[in-house]
C-alpha cells in the first residue's frame, strides 16, 4: 500500500437516543490498521469521537467494532482489506450505545455473576495433581479475551434480543471450561439447560467465525455441552437405567434458576 494512500472512512456518530455515519478522510500508511485510523481521527480531524481501546496487540478484547457489516476487533483489521471502497465503522450492534464507537457490555458481567464460579474439593490439598491431557484441553477454553464478539454475532441475543433466556457463547465456553475441570466438583448441566439456555442455539457456528482467538466456541464448547444436557434429561435408556438402578449424580448442583450462590 503506497505512502499516503487516503482512505473514506464512514464512523457512526451518536448515542443512545441514535445517532448517523460522518465522513472523514485519513491518509493511510503500510501496516495501518482501522484501530489507527480512528486515533488519526481523533488526535487531527475531530477530538470528541468516543472509541474504546487498550492494548492495541488484540489481546484485551477493548476495541470491537462491526467494519463493513462484520464484528471485529478495530487493532487486527488492517486497512489493506478495503481497497477502493469506504471503510463503515459502527459500533457493536447486540449492545446499547453510549456514544459513538462505545457500547454498553455490562450485560456480560451480569451473566457471569449468574454463574457458579470454580469450585473445587476443599478437603483437597494442593498441590494439585492433573494429567497433561486434561491440562491441554483446558488451554482452549481460556484463550478468551472477552471482545464480546461472538455475543454481538449470536443471532439469539442480536435479532431475538433473547438475553434473558440464553447466556450466549462467550459463556457457553465458560461453561465447558469448567466442566471439563477435573478438579471442579459442581454439576452445571441442569445450569447450562435451564438458565444458560444452551437449547437456544441452533449450532449455525457464526460466534466461531468471528473469534479473533479462533477458539472453536461451537465445536468444542456449544455442541459437547448440548450433548451432555441430551444425556441427562433426553436419553430414555439412561433415564431407564436410573429409575432402576438408583444411580444418582452425588455432586453438588449450581443453581439452575437463579445468580450464584458460591
Amino acid at each position: 500500500m503506497a505512502d499516503q494512500e487516503t482512505f473514506t472512512f464512514q464512523v457512526f456518530r451518536g448515542d443512545s437516543s441514535g445517532g448517523e455515519e460522518q465522513e472523514y478522510q485519513v491518509p493511510a500508511t503500510t501496516g495501518m490498521v482501522v484501530l489507527d485510523a480512528m486515533h488519526y481521527i481523533q488526535a487531527h480531524i475531530d477530538g470528541t469521537l468516543a472509541v474504546r481501546w487498550n492494548c492495541k496487540a488484540a489481546k484485551c478484547g477493548s476495541c470491537s467494532a462491526e467494519i463493513n457489516g462484520r464484528p471485529r476487533l478495530m487493532c487486527k483489521t488492517r486497512l489493506d482489506d478495503f481497497k477502493d471502497v469506504d471503510v463503515h465503522v459502527h459500533p457493536m450492534r447486540t449492545f446499547p450505545v453510549i456514544k459513538d464507537l462505545v457500547t454498553d457490555v455490562s450485560w456480560n458481567y451480569e451473566v457471569n455473576r449468574k454463574m457458579a464460579p470454580f469450585t473445587h474439593d476443599p478437603a483437597e490439598q494442593s498441590p494439585w495433581v492433573m494429567y497433561q491431557e486434561d491440562v491441554d484441553r483446558l488451554y482452549e477454553p481460556r484463550k478468551c479475551i472477552e471482545c464480546f464478539l461472538c455475543q454481538d454475532v449470536c443471532h439469539v441475543l442480536r435479532n431475538h434480543e433473547q438475553k434473558d433466556s440464553y447466556f450466549g457463547p462467550r459463556f457457553m465456553v465458560r461453561y465447558q471450561y469448567l466442566a471439563m475441570h477435573p478438579k471442579d466438583i459442581l454439576n452445571r448441566t441442569g445450569a447450562v439447560k435451564n438458565k444458560g439456555g444452551v437449547g437456544l442455539c441452533n449450532i449455525t457456528k457464526c460466534c466461531q467465525e468471528v473469534c479473533p482467538e479462533h477458539i472453536h466456541i461451537t465445536d468444542n464448547s456449544i455442541i459437547p455441552l448440548k450433548e451432555r444436557v441430551a444425556d441427562e434429561y433426553f436419553d430414555p435408556v439412561r433415564w431407564l437405567g436410573k429409575k432402576l438402578l438408583g444411580k444418582r449424580d452425588e455432586r453438588p448442583a449450581e443453581s439452575e434458576t437463579g445468580p450464584a450462590s458460591s
